[in-house]
């Protein structure tokens, strides 16, 4: 905790954004940080609540109220200790996490939560301003040898874990960066790069090998793998993305999502991409964003930067209550009705929402259809309507990873949901020395949860060499 009295004499304070006029002509990152002492004001707000459900709120089980109070006191060093001990990552989860934790703060049952996300990230930006994060060297080396396949968030905690745990790692990814959708996904103005590359070039000091533009499964088998490797973790992504079976589907215009972001998430970076794939770009169009998600508010975002004519957003779910019932639902995330910094800088949007056909001319497409629906999602006689439409970005989510590839060649077992399958107690694949973590084996998810399947995985392939636990889960 911090102060015991912090709570009744210390309003909440959180970051501020930068105005919109001034952060939509770039693509920089515009939060802006509290000073550190009105952090650790923050931070003293941390209340003796007797069970701290931020800890269990949280997936990586972060030891909030310790750093809150190590804050308070003004131990920065022993706050990014504590931090990093459950989170390898906490300027990723400090920067994009939507903070499930402080949907289970205490303190959010009567009033305005700990500003528990702000001030994690004050934590390791501080460990980076002052110098205290550097590789770890470990001297201690088992002779066993790891692939890593994927360097997205679960790719990169597992190796880092295993690298540490003495064993020899080497990470392939299809990419020519790490980072997986942190890179080429969620864009720079709400991750800027450089702050991957950091943490990249801190995993390469403490000897983790980053193999890049190889795919699994084309350019190396999973059998190549196995007769290199002691054991092989996959760590893939969900990038099958669900589609929009209506009439009108094939007129030029539609496009998925993360067809679209990475195009300008290379731009930004001056990384060349495929010239199969034809540029996508939003200016001077009326644009249209179907689904309601994180990935959907990116796209918004980079459409208003691109010089979008319009943006309107439309989600099939009913629009969800401005405030959530606390007595209900605390300390579990609720459903509420949130606003993202995206569709704050201008986007329409519109609930109970179903795309009927999409129309054209010339093959060309030009305006989409909808419907509303009723909260059984049947459609509402006589609501019809059109919207002018010159792009279509397709943003409702992703059904299950590739099977295409790596995982056929692999044959490993799938569950039902068609991820590879797999428990959270050994994450063993239904193949010998192959492991899985993160979206490849829960699907779709946040970053703080394959932070947290990467560390686990890690410490189940660590049993798996040595016969025992060495590594944290």
């Amino acid at each position: 905790m911090g102060k015991p009295t912090g709570f009744m004499e210390i309003e909440k304070v959180d970051r501020g954004y930068k105005p919109v006029s001034d952060r939509i002509s770039n693509y920089k990152e515009f939060v802006i940080p509290l000073s550190k002492e009105e952090t650790v004001k923050q931070a003293a707000r941390c209340m003796d609540c007797g069970v701290p459900y931020c800890q269990s709120g949280c997936p990586v089980n972060n030891q909030i109220p310790d750093w809150n109070d190590l804050v308070y006191s003004s131990d920065w060093k022993g706050a990014l200790e504590n931090l990093h001990s459950t989170n390898n990552f906490p300027e990723f989860t400090g920067k994009i996490c939507p903070a499930p934790c402080e949907s289970s703060c205490t303190l959010n049952l009567y009033e305005e939560p700990v500003s528990i996300k702000t001030i994690e990230c004050a934590i390791v930006d501080r460990g980076f301003e002052e110098g205290w994060i550097k590789p770890q060297k470990i001297n201690k080396k088992t002779g066993k040898k790891v692939a890593v396949i994927g360097a997205g968030p679960a790719g990169l905690s597992c190796a880092q874990q295993l690298i540490r745990g003495g064993h020899e790692v080497t990470v392939y990814e299809k990419n020519n960066k790490a980072g997986g959708l942190l890179r080429y996904g969620i864009p720079d103005f709400k991750l800027e790069k450089t702050i991957i590359d950091r943490r990249i070039k801190q995993i390469e000091g403490e000897g983790v090998t980053f193999s890049y533009g190889i795919t699994v499964g084309k350019d190396i088998s999973i059998d190549q793998l196995k007769n290199q490797y002691d054991a092989i973790v996959m760590s893939g992504g969900s990038e099958y993305p669900r589609d929009l079976p209506v009439e009108g589907r094939d007129l030029e215009g539609i496009h998925f999502a993360m067809d679209f972001l990475p195009q300008q998430n290379k731009r930004v970076s001056a990384e060349k991409y495929s010239t199969s794939t034809k540029e996508i770009l939003a200016t001077d169009k009326d644009v249209v964003v179907i689904g309601g998600g994180d990935t959907g508010s990116d796209c918004i975002g980079t459409s208003i930067r691109q010089g979008a004519n319009s943006v309107t957003q439309l989600e099939i779910m009913p629009i969800p209550p401005e405030q959530e019932d606390k007595a209900l639902t605390w300390p579990n995330w609720p459903l509420k009705l949130r606003t993202s910094s995206s569709q704050s800088e201008g986007a329409l949007r519109d609930f109970s929402v179903m795309t009927t056909s999409v129309s054209g001319k010339n093959g060309r497409l030009t305006q989409i259809n909808c419907i509303k629906v009723d909260h059984k999602m049947k459609p509402i006689p006589k609501s019809e309507f059109s919207l002018k439409a010159d792009l279509i970005l397709l943003a409702m989510g992703f059904v299950h990873p590739v099977h295409e590839g790596m995982l056929k060649n692999a044959n490993t077992t799938l569950d039902k949901r068609g991820n590879v399958e797999a428990n959270t107690f050994d994450y063993k694949t239904s193949e010998d020395k192959i492991f899985t973590a993160g979206d490849m084996r829960r699907g779709q998810s946040l970053v703080v949860w394959a932070i947290r399947e990467g560390r686990q995985c890690a410490s189940s392939v660590d049993l798996f060499l040595t016969g025992e636990r060495n590594l944290p889960v």
